[in-house]
């Protein structure tokens, strides 16, 4: 679930991004707007299908899973160095981030995706 709601926050930036640019609010380079807001969502992509596998238990999930918390929690750390509200958002989104990790590590989720050695079958 965290990791959805993850993609679907970076997929709201790119949406925002877009209604920012159809109503004229993002004046400075419409060029440059527009591949800022495809872009992103373009990177809402990896999130929201991680997302997708996990949930089904796909095994091939827990590595784009895992890489997009890779790039969180440094992201993470950046943005609370700048304290006042971004020191709020940037805990918060190295919190999710660790969290995430230590849940696609564990022998459980390892187990249920059928990652790791498994158990010899009798007959």
């Amino acid at each position: 679930m965290l990791v959805a709601a993850q993609g679907l926050v970076v997929a709201g930036l790119g949406i925002s991004m877009l209604v920012m640019l159809l109503t004229g609010r993002h004046a400075d380079d419409t060029v440059q707007a527009l591949t800022g807001a495809v872009t992103v969502l373009a990177l809402a992509v990896l999130p929201l299908a991680a997302a997708r596998g996990l949930w089904l238990l796909r095994r091939w999930s827990r590595g784009p899973a895992m890489i997009v918390q890779l790039m969180a929690v440094p992201a993470g750390w950046q943005m609370a160095q700048n304290g006042g509200v971004w020191l709020a958002l940037g805990v918060t989104i190295a919190l999710i981030g660790l969290a995430v990790l230590v849940c696609v590590l564990s022998p459980t989720a390892t187990e249920a995706l059928g990652i790791g050695p498994r158990e010899p079958r009798d007959g």
